[in-house]
């Protein structure tokens, strides 16, 4: 069955698109797709945010592996290195930090009306994009590749069956999430 809908295409980009309104509504419900919220998570006055996030972390790393336990779903980790993650996290820190959105919460917040998403983000991340995809055949081999790490997970660095790493990291997030929650933060 996965490996006939691995090669529907169509079916493929019908279930993303179902899913993905799915995402933007439970982000929406969520109530991480208004810009105060958004703003009170980066002055640390409001963290809905980092809570959304975090049991989103806990929910997906269990599901993703429990399926990859099952035979259902397979890990592709992309390669990473020092610079991408430098570069990426400039970028997207700057459209955070001016805007008030990341890209997932600003398209929930285009679908809930937010005209500053739509007329300010949305351009944005297309110009931001753009401008990255110019610049990309300079970036790659002076800055991007830079420090690489490879394909590598946290268990296999550590040479550990994955669940030795999800267990603690999934303990440790949610007596986080207890400790915020009971802060009234």
């Amino acid at each position: 069955m996965l490996k006939a809908l691995h090669e529907n295409k169509g079916t493929q980009l019908v279930i993303g698109f179902v899913l993905g309104i799915g995402f933007g509504f439970l982000l929406q419900k969520g109530g991480v797709t208004r810009y105060d919220v958004i703003i009170g998570q980066l002055l640390l006055k409001d963290f809905t945010v980092i809570k959304v996030m975090l049991t989103a972390v806990v929910v997906g790393k269990i599901g993703v592996h429990f399926l990859r336990g099952i035979g259902m779903a397979q890990l592709h980790p992309k390669p990473g290195s020092i610079g991408s993650t430098l570069i990426g996290s400039l970028i997207f820190g700057a459209g955070f930090a001016i805007l008030g959105y990341c890209p997932g919460t600003m398209v929930g917040a285009v679908g809930q009306g937010s005209l500053d998403a739509l007329f300010g983000g949305i351009p944005g991340m297309l110009l931001g994009a753009g401008l990255f995809a110019a610049l990309y055949p300079r970036l790659e081999s002076r800055i991007l590749n830079k420090g690489s790490f490879g394909e590598v997970t946290l268990p296999q660095l550590l040479k550990v069956n994955p669940w030795w790493v999800i267990v603690p990291v999934a303990i440790g997030i949610i007596a986080l999430l207890v400790l915020i929650e009971r802060s009234g933060l």
